[in-house]
């Protein structure tokens, strides 16, 4: 059950990129961040106000338990792990090509795996090795890929702000084992939404202060469904970290598949360079994935 949730965390996750490209094309990043997650926390106040109002729900899929003060501080520092991640994330989407960003970031869970490796034990048979290395290689082939567009992996500024944001984000994938071990899974996912919009609407109100004479910024409906697919990709993903025997390094990896969707998005619609060059790195990235899903059945 928990790998079928990964595959269809992975499908939302791959819309939520789109719909992401699609609102920076002509907007600012940081508007179009704290739009989408101010949406969020209306989405997800739902479940908590049913959940305050009707205690018969305590057994429901949707129910949002109390927890202590000492539980927020934790969750507090997953948002800023979080938030931290998809700051850099937004900035490398809007200023690079989404064939290369959104692969690239697919890797991520190499590095989530290094770090399960090492803190919870997680070991890795020959099919689960071998998925590893392809997806390595992946990662190097796009990185060649890039210097033909004139993109180097070393020295331009967005690139740097990508990788920065895959470290952080496997970093928040080593917390959420963590924290799916100890805590709910909703009452993480409400209350850490909640903690990124109050961080975010500070962040906004400094930048639009220094910038309120140059913004650029267009109400665009994209925007909503940045979050619509967010909420949903996070929910069944912290869904599958419950299930007893779910491995965290297989579940991020497979959430990973979804990168085809953005991928056909660059390919088709934004007509982006080097598609069979890209698409070889992708099946690379992919095959891996599917020897990592393999290794744990």
């Amino acid at each position: 059950m928990w790998l079928f949730l990964s595959i269809l965390s992975a499908l939302f996750l791959g819309c939520y990129d789109v719909f992401k490209k699609q609102s920076l094309k002509c907007n600012e990043v940081v508007p179009v961040l704290t739009g989408s997650i101010l949406v969020s926390c209306v989405i997800l106040t739902v479940p908590l106000l049913f959940s305050s109002f009707y205690s018969d729900l305590t057994d429901s899929l949707w129910y949002v338990p109390k927890v202590p003060v000492s539980t927020h501080i934790w969750i507090f520092l997953k948002s800023v792990l979080v938030l931290s991640s998809w700051l850099l994330a937004y900035f490398a989407m809007k200023n690079l090509p989404i064939t290369i960003v959104s692969p690239v970031n697919a890797t991520r869970p190499i590095w989530t795996l290094l770090g399960a490796l090492l803190i919870f034990g997680e070991t890795l048979n020959s099919w689960q090795s071998v998925g590893i290395l392809f997806i390595l290689c992946s990662f190097f082939a796009f990185s060649v890929i890039g210097k033909k567009e004139g993109i180097s992996f070393f020295h331009n500024r967005w690139i740097v702000c990508l990788l920065l944001a895959m470290f952080l984000g496997a970093a928040s994938g080593l917390y959420d084992k963590y924290l799916m071990r100890h805590y709910d899974h909703n009452a993480v996912q409400v209350y850490y939404t909640y903690y990124q919009a109050l961080m975010m609407l500070v962040v906004c109100s400094v930048w639009y202060l220094r910038h309120r004479n140059t913004i650029k910024f267009k109400w665009q409906w994209s925007i909503v469904l940045i979050s619509v697919f967010l909420v949903a990709s996070d929910f069944v993903y912290l869904l599958a970290l419950t299930f007893s025997g779910s491995l965290l390094a297989v579940v991020s990896t497979v959430r990973r598949a979804g990168v085809i969707v953005p991928f056909v998005y660059g390919t088709v619609v934004l007509k982006e360079q080097n598609p069979k060059l890209k698409a070889l790195c992708l099946l690379g990235i992919l095959a891996g994935m599917i020897l990592l899903a393999i290794g744990t059945i």
